[in-house]
């Protein structure tokens, strides 16, 4: 089941996050977080910034979420787009159907285009991202650094 991410989630979608803060370069973070963390990320979201998780036998398994591009006004109908799932539930196609339902989401209102950002390399999420329609439009070369290596970031746009 697909549904509005509540505040009480905040600490199943921690869990989650923080596994991949831990474990990978997927995300450029260094240290977990508190589901009061978590929280207080989920509050500060603006207009059509939705965030969904997905949720099997009674668990969240999985959250994506949409956050503002960059600050500057015109770029209001852009939205970055962030999908996590439990590391125990990926390639079974729940990601594509919770990240479906993102997408879903945003085309209902005046956002107008969509970025996913990847670090490199990640197969399973370039993959994800174009089945969904997401073209790559760019990249930036060794711009984090994560366990001792430098990572490179690539770039999807998807046009609603």
């Amino acid at each position: 089941m697909i549904r509005p991410a509540r505040l009480e989630d905040s600490g199943a979608i921690a869990d989650i996050y923080n596994w991949y803060i831990e474990h990978t370069i997927i995300t450029f973070e260094e240290t977990p977080l508190t589901a009061a963390d978590m929280a207080a990320r989920m509050t500060l979201t603006e207009p059509h910034c939705p965030w969904l998780v997905l949720e099997l036998d009674g668990a969240v398994r999985g959250y994506a979420y949409a956050g503002i591009w960059k600050a500057r006004s015109a770029y209001r109908h852009s939205r970055e787009t962030t999908i996590y799932l439990h590391r125990d539930y990926g390639g079974a196609g729940y990601g594509r159907i919770l990240y479906q339902s993102l997408i879903d989401e945003l085309r209902q209102g005046p956002i107008h285009v969509l970025i996913g950002g990847i670090a490199l390399p990640n197969p399973a999420s370039v993959g994800l991202h174009e089945q969904l329609g997401f073209k790559q439009v760019g990249g930036f070369t060794e711009v984090g650094k994560k366990f001792g290596n430098y990572i490179d970031v690539g770039y999807w746009q998807l046009t609603l």
